[in-house]
């Protein structure tokens, strides 16, 4: 295991974590405005959200060059939309984005990435 992707980790963590656990870590935040509450609220997830986002939508080729990308995990994406919407379980979502991904790759209709 390489110690850089620890250290990546911890620094991660140091940096997503704050805005994660802003409604834990504040108090006094529930005599925001409902607005203002909701936003805070959702500043971690869509943090989250881009970082992943990025994985989707760009792959880096050998010589270091990003290029938009179109694959299975699309299908993916918008099956965990579907279902989070659907069933108002995010659980429910990921599992089916992580099956579509995985059953694709098993049966050779999608590449593993490189």
């Amino acid at each position: 295991m390489s110690t850089e992707l620890v250290l990546l980790a911890v620094l991660m963590f140091a940096v997503t974590y704050p805005t994660r656990a802003l409604g834990l870590l504040t108090p006094g935040l529930e005599r925001l405005p409902k607005v203002a509450f909701d936003y805070l609220q959702l500043v971690g997830p869509a943090v989250l959200a881009a970082i992943a986002a990025v994985n989707v939508i760009v792959v880096t080729d050998d010589a270091g060059t990003p290029s938009f990308h179109i694959g299975v995990e699309w299908l993916a994406v918008l099956a965990c939309l579907a279902i989070t919407a659907w069933r108002k379980n995010l659980l429910f979502g990921l599992v089916a984005a992580v099956a579509v991904v995985a059953i694709a790759r098993a049966t050779g209709l999608a590449a593993m990435p490189a």
